[in-house]
């Protein structure tokens, strides 16, 4: 029977080899070294060449399905799950799902095969310019990367918000929460809710966002970390935070979709998922060096309410009132003494509303005014008409209309 034998190039070295036993040029045990098979298969290889020819080399699993493949039902039904409820899943994200939703455990190689096969495209990292790796640290809660990514996080079914996003340097613990903006009350909110659970960083790693970073001043949060003796430490550039840019990316993919599947549209919501099951469910996941000794510091003994908070300062007039956003405050008299006229007092607003005005670190008590105080020991008196200096600016305005005619008339 006459056709074409198509054989690899291995195929042709062990045929090579075998012809060389035939000829007694070489041992079966030189060979066995040579094509790194046993002896026994050495000789399996030998009777089926005697037996079939060239042929006999070849596998008999060649053009046959696996012994070990999965079966065919179980692709297709797999590649219509895919289509059907999670057409924008890498493979990675979408074995997690089938193991968990669907009880098929499948390793994400054999799934990115399989939709390659079918000619459906998965996401491809993009190739990045090559940067030095800096190392993490050596302790958990010595370095937080804290960062605010702007997205549209569910996907048209709410309004658009941002996700605050603090990254642990040491283990990749995340601790995150939804926001409308990545403004300074938000933040540092995040930053209160992250003190008192984990405790305060030694040091925190932002970008030059303006919420973060000024050049004349200490912004609220850069003056909140001073007064909680966090070394504050600003980017350069993206790339200098890498790691909760990555979180971000990460984040923009698994969290987007979690929502999804859970129906949820609104930042309340979402901020509840987050607590109750995804933070912990992530940091199970993607979490690192579980045994490093954790260094954050105690909160015990910091007022963190007046610390995170806005703090201004302002001048006491000399009737002991103070201006505030165009209105007026009366400082009272109260067990605190009041600070002397030119004195500045500090005005601290919480992040629930209320004010909290100090001097000396004692707080005073006050009230707001409705209107401007008046001055106290002066009366106003109304010029009468027939006053010189009125009639004195009667007579510029006539001299003032007289030469304009003239210059008119030539």
């Amino acid at each position: 029977m006459k056709g074409t034998l198509t054989l690899s190039t291995k195929e042709i070295d062990r045929l090579m080899l075998i012809s060389q036993i035939e000829q007694e040029k070489i041992s079966v045990l030189e060979a066995s070294s040579l094509m790194e098979l046993s002896q026994r298969q050495i000789y399996r290889i030998l009777k089926r060449v005697k037996a079939e020819g060239a042929k006999g080399i070849i596998h008999k699993l060649r053009g046959i399905k696996s012994n070990r493949g999965y079966p065919r039902e179980l692709k297709e039904e797999i590649i219509k799950i895919y289509k059907k409820r999670y057409s924008d899943y890498g493979p990675t994200l979408f074995s997690e799902m089938l193991e968990e939703y669907h009880n098929i455990s499948m390793n994400r190689e054999t799934l990115r095969n399989w939709l390659r096969q079918r000619s459906i495209t998965t996401s491809i990292r993009k190739k990045r310019p090559h940067r030095r790796k800096r190392e993490r640290r050596s302790c958990y809660g010595e370095l937080l990367q804290f960062d605010g990514s702007h997205h549209d996080w569910f996907e048209s079914r709410g309004v658009e918000c941002c996700l605050l996003n603090a990254v642990d340097d040491a283990t990749g613990r995340v601790y995150l929460r939804f926001a409308s903006s990545e403004n300074t009350e938000d933040v540092l909110l995040t930053m209160w809710e992250y003190v008192n659970k984990y405790g305060i960083p030694r040091s925190i790693y932002t970008d030059r966002g303006s919420v973060y970073y000024a050049k004349e001043k200490l912004t609220d949060f850069g003056r909140a970390m001073k007064q909680l003796n966090v070394e504050l430490i600003i980017a350069k550039s993206p790339q200098a935070k890498g790691r909760v840019e990555r979180f971000n990316r990460t984040l923009q993919d698994r969290l987007i979709k979690a929502l999804r599947r859970e129906g949820i549209s609104n930042i309340a919501e979402a901020n509840r998922y987050l607590q109750e099951v995804f933070i912990n469910k992530f940091n199970q996941r993607f979490a690192v060096n579980p045994e490093l000794p954790d260094v954050h510091r105690l909160a015990k003994g910091y007022k963190l309410e007046d610390i995170f908070c806005y703090k201004t300062y302002r001048q006491v007039r000399n009737d002991y009132t103070i201006n505030l956003n165009g209105g007026y405050i009366q400082l009272l008299k109260g067990t605190a003494p009041l600070p002397k006229p030119k004195q500045n007092v500090t005005i601290c607003k919480w992040l629930n509303g209320q004010m909290h005005i100090y001097f000396n670190e004692q707080e005073l008590s006050y009230k707001s005014l409705k209107d401007k105080p008046g001055k106290k020991g002066y009366k106003s008196h109304k010029v009468p008409k027939d006053h010189p200096w009125r009639k004195m600016n009667q007579r510029l305005k006539e001299d003032k209309r007289r030469n304009y005619l003239i210059a008119a008339l030539g």
